[in-house]
């Protein structure tokens, strides 16, 4: 019996700190203290600097062989294209909209890893987990712009080109972070003391300044409206998603650190950018922004309940 409390411990000390910085967000939007300038302004901050500098600190510190994670990174990309594709079938089938079918798919698929996820890892892990993550996150997050810009084409009949959105990847900050960091990584640079610092700085003011925007920019009041998709898309992301990554990784033979890492990144919340793509292509943002209040409630709950039985079976 103490053993199981020690997991159910161990697993709300990696999501109740996100709650609650999530609902200070809130709480701070809702009585005028941030507002959506600061939000747009500290994300920016965050995409363009903080995030990049946390990456680069995390890979070239923390991580003495950062191909020895390339095996994680091939498998999540091979099994995010297996899982988008059923997502498609299914949705298919159950959506009767068109339209609103690829922004289901996409929100079933497309986890906020660069920070809800990486904030499960490290809350998990510690420093340790980082370079692995941020390995994962960078190959992902390239995989999750493609399909999502052919899931919504095929759904809207848009003409969005991947041509011009593999051109955005290139210059995304925390791609060119990953990149830089692993040629640092090969020819052992070694930075100076004050430069680690100052970077250390940026990277520690990352989580929590984006988990408090992440906080101010959900809309409580569009979970009126189109309840029956955005609950099909919150149960393939916290479900189907989370459950298909961790079996065939089980299966494929990661244990420990990397089968946690596996699971936290793939049962974090719906990514905002989803919301972002159906407003600039004139979709159902109303949908879109339903799924990602959805999913990260309810994430919450979902990430405690899995890693309380991964941990309860020696997995995690």
């Amino acid at each position: 019996m103490d053993d199981f409390l020690a997991v159910v411990e161990f697993s709300i000390s990696i999501t109740a700190p996100i709650f609650l910085v999530l609902i200070v967000g809130v709480i701070l939007e809702r009585i005028g203290m941030i507002n959506d300038n600061f939000v747009e302004v500290a994300s920016k901050l965050v995409f363009n600097v903080t995030m990049p500098a946390l990456i680069f600190i995390s890979i070239t510190q923390n991580s003495k062989d950062p191909g020895a994670h390339l095996p994680l990174l091939l498998y999540s990309l091979v099994a995010t294209v297996l899982g988008y594709l059923v997502l498609e079938w299914v949705v298919g089938k159950t959506v009767a909209n068109k339209s609103d079918r690829g922004i289901v798919v996409q929100g079933a698929f497309r986890s906020n890893m660069a920070i809800i996820g990486l904030a499960y890892c490290l809350n998990a892990y510690g420093n340790d987990a980082l370079a692995i993550a941020s390995i994962y996150i960078g190959g992902v997050m390239v995989l999750y712009n493609v399909l999502a810009v052919i899931t919504i084409n095929r759904s809207m009949n848009a003409q969005k080109s991947v041509k011009d959105s593999l051109k955005a990847i290139a210059k995304n900050p925390l791609i060119i972070a990953i990149v830089v960091a692993f040629a640092a990584s090969q020819v052992n640079l070694t930075l100076p003391d004050v430069v680690t610092q100052a970077g250390n700085y940026f990277a520690r003011m990352t989580l929590p300044l984006a988990l408090l925007c992440a906080g101010a920019s959900l809309r409580f009041n569009a979970l009126k409206k189109d309840i029956s998709p955005a609950m099909i898309s919150t149960i393939g992301k916290l479900v189907f998603m989370p459950f298909l990554l961790t079996l065939g990784g089980y299966l494929w033979g990661f244990r420990g650190m990397e089968l946690g890492i596996l699971f936290l990144l793939s049962s974090s919340p719906s990514a905002s950018a989803g919301y972002i793509m159906a407003r600039a292509m004139n979709g159902n943002a109303v949908l879109a922004a339903n799924i990602i209040v959805l999913t990260t409630i309810f994430s919450l709950l979902t990430t405690s309940l899995g890693v309380t039985l991964l941990g309860a079976v020696g997995l995690m």
